[in-house]
């Protein structure tokens, strides 16, 4: 009980934590680099019509059909296909998804993680659910995704691998501030029209979760 209420505090912290610095952010954009005189926003609502129910049902389930299936071609297919074949083409006996995490490992190091999970945020840019299978697929050095149905192997596997309270905790914080998955950033080159904006919007999250984990590495390591 006692563990579970530490769990709930420290995360709870986290996302406060990182609620407040969004608004910070927000806070001091608005007044210096999006700086401008504020303008209101007028939203037009459409005629009420009666709803049609069934016809509201099958829309909305072709609709997300066919949205998950474009996704999957589009983007998780070729994701996946890359990363079977970094985990599974081997060059002087190891994968070359070993040789890109040793590389990455001081940097992940740095910042109370390691090289998997760098390269697992990474791998993971078409889309972001992919970033634990890829940790957890590295892991295992299987080269293909595991299957744990109870809590005790998934910690085991991340324990034997060197996981700790910080790297749980540094985590967290940059999966909640890193860069968006590729498909948001379509929608941001879309919507804004400049590349400019869409790199603010990738590099900005991704500076300050960096800068987050190396702080907070450094304190959990000095205090606890």
């Amino acid at each position: 009980m006692e563990a579970s209420l530490k769990t709930t505090a420290v995360l709870l912290s986290i996302i406060a934590l990182c609620v407040i610095l969004t608004l910070l952010i927000s806070k001091l954009l608005s007044i210096t680099i999006v700086k401008g005189k504020p303008y209101g926003f007028a939203l037009e609502l459409p005629p009420y019509r009666k709803p049609q129910i069934l016809k509201t049902i099958v829309h909305s389930l072709l609709d997300e059909t066919l949205n998950v299936l474009a996704r999957a071609v589009m983007v998780a297919a070729p994701a996946g296909a890359v990363i079977w074949l970094t985990a599974n083409i081997d060059i002087a006996g190891a994968s070359v998804l070993s040789y890109c995490t040793d590389f990455l490992d001081p940097f992940g190091r740095l910042l109370g993680l390691d090289g998997v999970i760098i390269m697992a945020f990474i791998l993971g840019f078409p889309a972001n659910e992919t970033v634990i299978p890829i940790i957890i697929m590295t892991y295992s050095a299987s080269g293909t995704p595991e299957q744990y149905t109870s809590y005790e192997q998934l910690f085991s596997l991340l324990s034997a691998n060197g996981w700790t309270f910080a790297t749980a905790v540094c985590m967290i914080i940059m999966c909640i501030l890193h860069f968006p998955c590729s498909t948001t950033c379509l929608t941001i080159k879309k919507e804004t029209g400049s590349l400019k904006w869409t790199a603010a919007a990738m590099l900005l999250p991704t500076a300050l979760g960096i800068i987050l984990c190396i702080l907070t590495s450094n304190f959990i390591l000095a205090f606890l």
